[in-house]
């Protein structure tokens, strides 16, 4: 019974098709009547709620009913620093050979790509930086942020060593003494060269050899000495291993916030660092950035800036500005319009303006992932 009632319906409807092909053949153009079809390529559709049509199809001299579906996607946009996050790197992201032989701020060629580069959460008046995470090496033993596993070096008497004799100036002085606490803790003599003498903890000494290259990572606790005075070393952690993108060089923050590229020779390693390292930083905002950049790595974020672009940085406990002069890799120099002070900065800075809001609306995001 429902087949013969689908033939009568089809015999119907090409009846009702061969109707109005005869009436458009003896109409003329301009006396057509609404109910033929159009012969525009643009037909009005009634609009319809309902998903499912239904449509006549001929193939091979038989008709079928089909139903055809329409398919709906729902996009969510998600928090630009995740995107970032999960982008995996690109061409763009590294140095190539000849580039990381020539020239150290290949940086300042980097350009936004299209409009939806910039964040669009900043309420500025001017285009904001693209932040990326950049991606840092090129083998895992490039990228490690984890203590080697080797026997640690012997600290004894009569070893020149250097020590803390304030914040941030370790100076090159001889152990004396090395005493025993009740509780069993070390504690060291250090006597130094302008004959003062300091006790201090194996945290607040440092091997006065350069270090081997097995022997550092990302995240370790070290000294560097100071290019302008060699009496005058300052405490920092490791914060990149060489790479042809760094140009073969280790970048380091000292406890100030302060960032600079080193040679190995600047190098030395602490004797006995705490477990964890970042608890030997006083600055605490210093120390919110390092934890959050060693939780970022090897893909920390970093703003995109080139010579001659002006910006807002954190000078004296105020946003000052001042412009970009030279990018070398991760650090580019800015000099403020105020005083003409110029200083190095690095380009994930929280000093920066526009990184600070950034980090912000990150650990808000974070926080909420959390709670739910």
């Amino acid at each position: 019974m429902e087949v013969d009632e689908m033939k009568t319906r089809m015999l119907q409807v090409q009846e009702s098709v061969e109707r109005v092909e005869n009436k458009r053949k003896t109409e003329s153009d301009g006396e057509r009547d609404d109910e033929t079809l159009s012969d525009s390529p643009c037909e009005s559709v009634p609009s319809t709620n309902e998903t499912p049509s239904k449509k006549t199809q001929v193939e091979d001299g038989s008709d079928f009913l089909s139903v055809t579906k329409k398919a709906v996607v729902v996009l969510t946009r998600l928090p630009d620093y995740k995107i970032s996050a999960l982008r995996p790197p690109t061409p763009q992201q590294f140095y190539s050979e000849d580039e990381s032989l020539s020239s150290s701020d290949s940086d300042m060629q980097w350009e936004p790509e299209g409009e939806n580069s910039s964040l669009d959460f900043y309420d500025v008046s001017e285009p904001a930086p693209v932040i990326i995470s950049s991606a840092f090496s090129y083998c895992s033993d490039e990228t490690t942020k984890i203590r080697p596993n080797l026997p640690e070096e012997e600290v004894k008497v009569d070893m020149m060593v250097l020590a803390k004799r304030r914040p941030m100036r370790w100076q090159q002085g001889k152990i004396v003494e090395i005493v025993t606490r009740e509780d069993g803790r070390l504690k060291y003599k250090v006597s130094f060269e302008d004959k003062g003498k300091s006790l201090v903890s194996g945290h607040h000494i440092a091997f006065d050899s350069t270090p081997k290259l097995e022997q550092l990572y990302v995240g370790a606790r070290v000294v560097v000495g100071c290019q302008e005075d060699k009496l005058w070393f300052q405490p920092g952690v490791l914060a990149e291993l060489p790479t042809r993108r760094n140009r073969l060089r280790f970048l380091v923050f000292l406890d100030d916030h302060i960032p600079v590229y080193v040679g190995l020779p600047l190098l030395h390693l602490v004797c006995r660092p705490l477990e964890d390292v970042l608890d030997d930083i006083p600055d605490s905002r210093h120390k919110s950035f390092m934890n959050q950049y060693l939780k970022d790595w090897p893909y920390p974020h970093l703003t995109q800036y080139k010579a001659g672009q002006s910006l807002n940085v954190e000078l004296n406990g105020a946003q000052q500005r001042c412009e970009v002069q030279l990018v070398d890799s991760s650090l580019m120099q800015v000099v403020f319009q105020e005083n003409q002070h110029k200083e190095w900065i690095h380009r994930g800075s929280i000093r920066l303006e526009h990184m600070a809001r950034f980090l912000e609306l990150k650990g808000v995001e974070e926080q909420s992932d959390d709670s739910n």
